[in-house]
């Protein structure tokens, strides 16, 4: 018999610790005005969502895996997406493929908050289109919606670490001015692991945009930088 929607949930509140489930809301902003409001959480650690993950991604059926993925709780939903990962990497047809970044597509609704975001969308969407036309990120990014905008731009993730920047570098110009912290982050950080594959790219992205960029996406994306050219751009000097 096939994993249940019944069967992850409970375990998953095997692990579950109160207090975890006291301060995520907290931390992932699951109060009224943050960018998680609403969110509900069980309390489960991530390396334990993992392991119920990699225990259920190879039987469960997708209708079952759709449920995980639309559901209420936070570590539910992440370990749905978690299985469909570890689903994905194990599957080595183009069509299987293609069939499970559709059904990643039709979820985006609930891959609504950036620890969901970041541990799916690079190794489905960016594994996935490498080789391919890529206005569906472009999409994304002019969506106004936060959360795709957000995938859009570390999707490129995938990219990044192949040594393939342009379409990261185009994303992040589109994106570096967003209004919401989060996207600065996003923008910084890949801009960062840019230049850790080649820093004269980043060098060159920054030189030319540094100046209007927001300071967090800048702190990020210098981090680590020499501490006197880290500086010089903190300071406007370059």
């Amino acid at each position: 018999m096939s994993p249940s929607l019944a069967y992850v949930i409970e375990e998953l509140k095997n692990h579950s610790f109160p207090e975890k489930a006291s301060f995520f809301p907290k931390f992932f902003k699951a109060f009224p005005g943050g960018y998680g409001e609403g969110d509900l959480f069980l309390g489960v650690k991530v390396p334990h969502q993992r392991k119920v993950a990699k225990k259920v991604y190879r039987f469960i059926e997708l209708d079952e895996l759709s449920k995980l993925i639309q559901h209420p709780y936070h570590e539910v939903r992440l370990t749905g997406l978690l299985a469909l990962v570890y689903r994905y990497e194990k599957t080595k047809s183009e069509a299987n493929q293609k069939d499970l970044v559709d059904f990643y597509l039709s979820h985006l609704d609930y891959v609504n908050n950036w620890d969901l975001v970041d541990s799916s969308c690079h190794h489905i969407l960016g594994h996935f289109y490498r080789k391919q036309d890529k206005s569906l990120f472009y999409e994304l990014a002019d969506s106004g919606h936060l959360w795709r905008q957000r995938i859009a731009m570390i999707s490129s993730y995938f990219w990044i670490k192949k040594g393939e920047f342009a379409d990261a570098l185009a994303l992040a110009e589109k994106l570096k001015n967003h209004s919401h912290d989060l996207m600065h982050k996003a923008v910084g950080w890949m801009l960062r692991e840019i230049g850790n594959r080649d820093f004269e790219v980043e060098l060159g992205f920054l030189k030319e945009h540094y100046q209007t960029m927001p300071r967090t996406a800048l702190r990020y994306a210098i981090e680590k930088f020499p501490e006197e050219l880290r500086q010089d751009f903190l300071k406007g000097n370059i």
